[in-house]
């Protein structure tokens, strides 16, 4: 089909758009969980941080997300020597895969055993933090590895549609919840479904 042909973009074929879109993936994973619990540290503080006081809460939950940033390097740092060692693709498993744990063990941690439940957040945040660390430049490194040479750009474009994706389907996901459950639910149980998804 000579028209169909003439309409299609130079350099796109279906299997480098699937490598593209799977190298991308755990992109959006990775940020939906990130984004995940910096959308709903407002109805979880309470639970792994019952001081009675808001601020305290909210403080104890930031500085837990801080906690992930800080864990970002090392991650980057484990994740690109194993690529290197295991390959791109089965650095991106790994990283997916941890970050899917991380976020697991959110949802599953058990609340009200004081210390020990903010202690279970802290180390899911930590894996979080490595796994998202690990994972863009391994992704970065595979999508610009199976693009075409000139064509780098454009094919690395995918990464950062999936990055802001992901930010976008925990905010939307946000959104729905508040709509569908109560404000008392959301604090009591709610909380734990974007975890879930994850």
């Amino acid at each position: 089909m000579p028209h169909a042909e003439a309409t299609r973009v130079p350099g796109i074929d279906g299997r480098r758009l699937r490598n593209a879109l799977g190298g991308s993936a755990g992109s959006f994973v990775e940020w939906f969980d990130w984004f995940a619990y910096a959308s709903f540290a407002l109805y979880f503080s309470r639970a792994f941080f019952p001081s009675g006081d808001q601020t305290a809460q909210l403080l104890n939950a930031a500085l837990v997300f801080a906690g992930g940033f800080l864990a970002r390097p090392v991650g980057a740092w484990l994740l690109g020597r194993y690529a290197d060692r295991h390959g791109r693709r089965a650095a991106l498993t790994v990283s997916v895969g941890t970050m899917c744990l991380g976020s697991l063990l959110i949802a599953l941690v058990p609340v009200g055993l004081g210390g020990w439940s903010a202690l279970m957040l802290v180390a899911a945040r930590l894996l979080q933090g490595l796994s998202v660390g690990g994972e863009y430049g391994a992704s970065a490194t595979y999508v610009s590895e199976i693009a075409r040479h000139g064509q780098r750009g454009f094919w690395s474009g995918f990464l950062y549609v999936t990055i802001i994706g992901g930010q976008l389907a925990a905010m939307l996901l946000q959104v729905v919840l508040q709509g569908l459950l109560s404000e008392a639910e959301l604090y009591a149980w709610g909380w734990r479904i974007p975890f879930v998804v994850g």
